[in-house]
């Protein structure tokens, strides 16, 4: 319980009485200042009880009213007056002024010295913060046995906001809500959206204290690497005392440790998942039914979407977040597991291309996504070659999300890595190159031309301006040369793409 001017008058040893007719005595009180100066306001901080033998009430200056409203300004919350010494009484017109005030005079008598109620008021603080600190350690276990307890975080969050007296939620990566203590919770979501941004984007942990109109709000990220797993935020009306502070944060601490305690038993799970990905492209299908049942998954219908993460072991780890905050908001199933250095996802095919994981690459902005059509299971190795074929097209060409029908309107220079093809065409165009330098062979152009008018002589001879034997023979050296068969097509396919490779 506070200290209070009620308090200290109900304390007998005291001897104290209250002068002011209608005064606010329930209000707490910070500490106990004793001053005889005339002004003393600029030495206080607010809520003290100031103790005075009255040097600044007496003389031809004195100024009983200006002295009251100087402290009621300052936030004093009492005024005790030391009779027996300079004053005999308490003046009649300062008890005017402070009932004028709202500020609470008492009467100290002469056998009471000011450090006996300085002691009181210190004792009576003291054994405030220990009951506060005994409190928050109750409730610290309270939540630690919650926490390892079925239905955590859920119920973490409902004790905690009991406690706090206000209301707590725990928020996902994207900020929306995975447990609330009430609907009123659940409406507060909007308002933290930009403090969420600004904590994602920070490693954890990290926090916030967000000030608002008769309510203050704490906001936590929970996790231990490099991002954030989820969000405890937690408010209640006025401001937290530092006891209530620290138990938000080991409720933060708490929910972290689970957090953590699922991503290691998450280990298992991915190797099981991996393991259903395989049979699955083997064709085992009825076979990964009872596993994924095993874990308390279901296997998305077919025909699905093939989605393919590729990044770092911590990108592809953020992404199965990512995918299982969307599946859990979609309320549909999703398989999410790792396979030859890259993170799988299977939904079903329902949705539009990439929109399951449209959220990745504010999340995650390492990763990259590629997606492959609808693909029954069947050919679900096509469809998962299909989509990892987009999502290296889209990390050498740093797109976030490419899908595998977006290739084909890109042509197949799309498909290639420019800096091999470059490579390789240097390589094999290399003889004539060098033919072309020692003499006027126009070798390397010759057999551009010759290929554009598909092996027609006329066509490519009358294009460079030369007699169309002239451009047999050019075409029959640049054959022997090239150690290649002029006359097949693949030769052809590979000599246009060395003569055309794509720019980088």
């Amino acid at each position: 319980m506070p200290v209070t001017v009620a308090s200290l008058l109900g304390t007998p040893s005291l001897r104290l009485s209250l002068c002011t007719r209608t005064p606010p005595v329930d209000r707490p009180v910070s500490w106990v200042h004793v001053s005889e100066l005339p002004d003393p306001a600029s030495f206080l901080e607010g809520g003290e009880l100031l103790l005075t033998t009255g040097l600044p009430l007496v003389g031809p200056d004195a100024d009983p009213a200006g002295y009251v409203r100087r402290l009621a300004g300052a936030g004093v919350v009492g005024l005790g007056i030391g009779t027996g010494l300079s004053l005999a009484e308490v003046p009649e017109d300062l008890v005017a002024a402070a009932d004028a005030s709202g500020l609470a005079v008492l009467e100290v008598p002469r056998q009471t010295p000011f450090i006996a109620i300085s002691r009181a008021v210190s004792a009576a603080l003291a054994a405030e913060e220990y009951a506060g600190i005994a409190r928050a350690a109750a409730v610290q276990q309270e939540l630690t046995r919650a926490a390892v307890t079925p239905g955590a975080p859920g119920a973490v969050v409902q004790r905690l906001a009991r406690h706090v007296g206000g209301w707590a939620l725990v928020l996902d990566t994207a900020g929306r809500p995975v447990e609330a203590s009430s609907p009123d919770a659940r409406a507060r979501v909007a308002g933290l959206a930009a403090t969420v941004e600004r904590l994602t984007a920070a490693r954890p942990p990290a926090g916030a204290a967000l000030s608002r109109p008769g309510e203050t709000v704490l906001l936590q990220s929970l996790g231990t690497g490099t991002r954030a797993r989820g969000f405890l935020a937690v408010g209640r009306p006025g401001p937290f005392p530092t006891a209530e502070r620290h138990v938000v944060n080991a409720a933060a601490l708490l929910l972290t440790l689970r957090l953590e305690q699922a991503r290691t038993l998450g280990g298992a799970t991915a190797a099981l998942r991996a393991a259903a990905l395989r049979l699955l492209l083997a064709g085992g299908t009825d076979a990964v039914v009872p596993v994924l049942a095993a874990l308390g998954e279901e296997l998305p219908a077919a025909p699905v979407r093939v989605h393919v993460v590729l990044g770092s072991a911590e990108d592809r780890a953020a992404a199965v977040d990512v995918a299982a905050d969307a599946a859990a908001h979609a309320g549909e199933p999703v398989l999410a597991a790792e396979l030859d250095g890259a993170l799988v996802v299977l939904a079903a095919a329902g949705r539009e291309p990439a929109e399951l994981l449209a959220d990745l690459p504010r999340r995650v902005p390492g990763a990259v996504l590629g997606t492959a059509g609808p693909t029954p299971w069947s050919e679900l190795a096509l469809g998962l070659r299909q989509a990892r074929q987009a999502a290296e097209h889209g990390r050498a060409t740093a797109r976030p999300v490419t899908g595998f029908a977006d290739l084909a309107g890109r042509g197949l220079a799309a498909l290639l890595d420019p800096e091999a093809t470059s490579a390789f065409a240097d390589a094999v165009l290399a003889p004539l190159v060098a033919a072309d330098r020692a003499g006027p062979g126009d070798l390397v152009e010759s057999l551009r031309c010759w290929l554009a008018a598909h092996g027609q002589w006329e066509p490519a001879a009358a294009r460079l301006g030369v007699h169309r034997h002239t451009l047999r023979k050019r075409i029959h050296r640049a054959a022997q040369l090239l150690d290649r068969d002029l006359d097949s097509p693949g030769v052809r396919a590979e000599l246009w793409l060395a003569l055309h490779p794509p720019a980088g």
